[in-house]
């Protein structure tokens, strides 16, 4: 079988569109920027925060202080690994409870001293295994979910690989959401949803048409509030592009949250999810 690169050169080369499989195996790609990198190229002053101050160090949460263009920030996000030991090593990217807590906790810290948030979503979701929900895996995205909605500094959330159920909206409970053009973004992987509908895992193409999971789809239905261009190919193909954009992206999206006041921002956040569910009704008719 053809690697995912061969075939996107393909269908660049025919003039169609990426299916919307295909970019759930771009968003995969093992070669696709990684969080650490989006912090190195965008960021100064970086200053990692551990731990959630009652379990364990989750390494797949990355995040802590940081500078851009010498506005002090908060920056976390999902981390995977670039190769087999690295997956091991961050969970596939899959946070337990306690990379929750660890996010949260410093979600408080930056709401505490007036620092604005982002956030870089990349996940399959969060991990379902049974020690998680002994220590309180439900429990921790819900909080997140509900702490997020009335903070009162500016967030903005970028999904730049896949962002998958609660995992992933745990920290993206965003006054801004953005999304890479060859991200998706849904309430499970077109594995699952075909395993739930069809009891047939193999049918996850159809899955994936069926979910409207693109950065098209999602910005057509409103839920997400903007798309930032890959190259052709995929953003591993030329992450400096992609930075440059995020950067430019990042400026401008700061400079207008930050001349809100903090009750507009936690207000027009809280908003701006519940009425999601409208979106979608709308959409269905």
């Amino acid at each position: 079988m053809d690697s995912i690169d061969e075939r996107i050169d393909q269908v660049l080369a025919s003039g169609e569109k990426i299916s919307p499989m295909d970019k759930v195996l771009l968003a995969r790609h093992l070669s696709r920027p990684k969080i650490n990198e989006y912090i190195d190229a965008l960021f100064t002053d970086f200053f990692e925060q551990k731990g959630d101050r009652l379990g364990k160090e989750d390494a797949s949460i990355f995040g802590g202080i940081a500078l851009f263009h010498g506005m002090p920030v908060t920056v976390l996000g999902h981390r995977k690994g670039s190769d087999l030991n690295e997956s091991v090593k961050y969970n596939f990217g899959m946070p337990g409870p306690e990379g929750y807590r660890k996010a949260l906790r410093m979600m408080e810290q930056a709401e505490k001293f007036g620092r604005p948030i982002i956030t870089f979503i990349d996940t399959p979701g969060a991990y379902p295994g049974i020690e998680a929900e002994m220590y309180g895996q439900s429990q921790a995205i819900a909080e997140n979910l509900a702490v997020m909605s009335r903070l009162k500094v500016p967030v903005i959330s970028i999904v730049t690989g896949e962002g998958s159920s609660g995992g992933a909206l745990a920290i993206g409970v965003a006054n801004r959401v953005f999304m890479l053009e060859n991200a998706v973004y849904s309430i499970l992987s077109p594995e699952g949803f075909a395993s739930i509908l069809w009891q047939d895992s193999s049918k996850k193409e159809q899955a994936s048409k069926l979910m409207k999971l693109t950065a098209e789809d999602l910005f057509g239905f409103g839920v997400i509030d903007g798309i930032v261009n890959e190259p052709a190919g995929g953003v591993h193909r030329n992450p400096k592009a992609v930075y440059d954009a995020l950067d430019r992206l990042l400026t401008q999206e700061l400079k207008t949250l930050k001349g809100k006041s903090s009750s507009e921002l936690a207000k027009s956040r809280y908003q701006k999810f519940r009425k999601m569910d409208d979106l979608y009704l709308r959409t269905d008719k």
